[in-house]
């Protein structure tokens, strides 16, 4: 898992899973797999899942060439709301994305060190499936 600032203010992390090193082969694969990590977890609640490639090929938006599909699952860890500011970081979600050969997932880091290891855990636990 890598860590970047995306548009030089955004803290994101990015893995890359080759199809060979997981036995998930499409993104709603992968999206399963970790919508049973959210469903385990008794602190976290799943929200939706939003299938962006759609979104974006149906309003005629620009979708890069090498991005077959692409969807976000959308989940909560609100174990604590000591004020109003915390909805803006509000909820968490992670993205799928098949370039082809492998998968693409990619998540803003949350400002909960908490949420940050469970999320590249259950990330990185997709390649364990090889």
């Amino acid at each position: 898992m890598k860590q970047s600032l995306l548009m030089e203010k955004y803290p994101v992390f990015d893995m890359t899973l080759p199809k060979s090193e997981t036995s998930c082969a499409s993104v709603d694969d992968i999206i399963a797999a970790l919508k049973a990590k959210i469903d385990a977890h008794p602190k976290v609640a799943f929200i939706a899942t939003f299938d962006h490639y759609a979104h974006t090929a149906a309003i005629g938006g620009t979708i890069a060439d090498t991005i077959r599909a692409a969807k976000n699952i959308v989940f909560c860890f609100g174990v604590m709301l000591p004020n109003a500011h915390v909805l803006a970081v509000r909820p968490r979600a992670i993205g799928v994305a098949d370039m082809g050969d492998h998968f693409h997932l990619t998540f803003l880091e949350p400002p909960m060190e908490l949420a940050t290891t469970e999320m590249e855990a259950w990330c990185k636990a997709l390649a364990d499936k090889a």
